[in-house]
């Protein structure tokens, strides 16, 4: 898939970098993965040009088929097979019988191999790649496993890391890479491309958007196009997100209540930060003014929105998702009331 405008022009740009590790950063929904692809393509294409891969060669091909010898793909388990990547057949077989499940995080045993890779000659003329997406998930004996070849790679062997977190990689792993930060599109832009992708793939979607809900969804990601093509693929609507603040702030969750827990968090977060943005006379980013809730207490937003913080820390944990949301439909409703109830006036930290 030809990786959209924004992107291909940030490729033209690091195909002029000469060093041996890039760390691609920004916040979600950038491109950060597309990005990371497409410039190990065009490192390992057989005839590259200043503007990528030939996308024609045999070794384009066996990027695309996830076969290329000279290419590593480091990501959490559950991330690969999301993407289509092949797991090592030790570890997709112990995942086939439920011996483990599939790591949201980046084992060390996959970072040594990682390792062990570079130390191999490569199998064709362009040297060997290493991608790590997103590279946040590397603990701290993962990263550390990582770090010495990543100063003094043996051969012709490349890094490339893509982060949506470049605040939790250790120091040393950023000292010892060109950094780039990923730009932003355009509203048009973006709008423009998501169209795009809605058109040329009728089972994105479940429904059509109008223009108004693209909007919507493009408000409620920030102006990072694939996370609005996530909100859209939601069911967002420019109605919905315009009612959502405040069927929230009044302890009504039927509107989230099939979203993934990861997502009715997140959403709750975007509200309190905009409460919170209009309480001290700051434009709110995610919803409209005259969505949002009147008048909420600024204490209690303080603390709510110190319970969203912690919250988040443990959001990919097993919960009960019907009691979680329970909890948290009740806490925003205390955190928005209106009233001077002293029984709405305290945020716990915990469910």
């Amino acid at each position: 898939m030809t990786p959209p405008p924004w992107v291909q022009r940030q490729l033209r740009d690091l195909m002029r970098l000469r060093g041996h590790a890039v760390l691609l950063t920004g916040p979600a929904g950038l491109g950060q993965y597309d990005l990371a692809l497409a410039l190990a393509r065009a490192w390992l294409c057989e005839r590259p040009s200043a503007h990528g891969a030939c996308n024609a060669c045999a070794a384009c091909h066996a990027v695309d088929v996830r076969t290329h010898a000279d290419l590593f793909v480091l990501m959490p388990e559950q991330q690969a097979l999301d993407l289509g990547w092949p797991l090592d057949a030790a570890t997709q077989e112990r995942i086939e019988r439920k011996e483990i499940k599939p790591s949201r995080q980046i084992r060390v045993e996959a970072t040594r191999a990682a390792v062990a890779f570079t130390q191999v000659t490569h199998a064709r003329g362009q040297g060997k790649v290493v991608l790590v997406h997103p590279a946040e998930r590397m603990n701290a004996e993962s990263a550390n496993t990582l770090l010495k070849t990543l100063e003094e790679p043996p051969g012709r062997a490349r890094f490339i890391l893509a982060t949506e977190a470049a605040h939790q990689l250790l120091p040393t792993i950023r000292s010892r890479c060109q950094a780039h930060a990923m730009a932003w599109p355009s509203e048009t832009e973006g709008l423009a491309w998501l169209a795009q992708r809605a058109a040329a793939d009728q089972t994105l979607l479940t429904q059509a958007l109008t223009e108004a809900d693209w909007s919507a969804c493009w408000r409620a990601a920030g102006g990072r196009p694939q996370e609005a093509l996530v909100w859209a693929q939601m069911g967002v609507t420019a109605q919905l997100w315009a009612d959502l603040p405040r069927q929230l702030a009044r302890g009504d969750w039927t509107p989230v209540a099939e979203w993934p827990i990861p997502r009715q968090l997140q959403v709750l977060m975007l509200l309190c930060h905009d409460a919170m943005a209009v309480a001290t006379g700051a434009p709110p980013r995610y919803f409209a003014a005259e969505a949002l809730p009147p008048n909420p207490s600024g204490r209690r937003l303080s603390a709510y929105w110190r319970a969203l913080q912690q919250a988040w820390r443990t959001v990919e944990h097993p919960l009960q998702p019907k009691l979680w949301a329970e909890a948290w439909a009740e806490r925003t409703r205390a955190a928005f009331a209106r009233s001077a109830d002293p029984s709405t006036a305290t945020i716990h930290s915990r469910p």
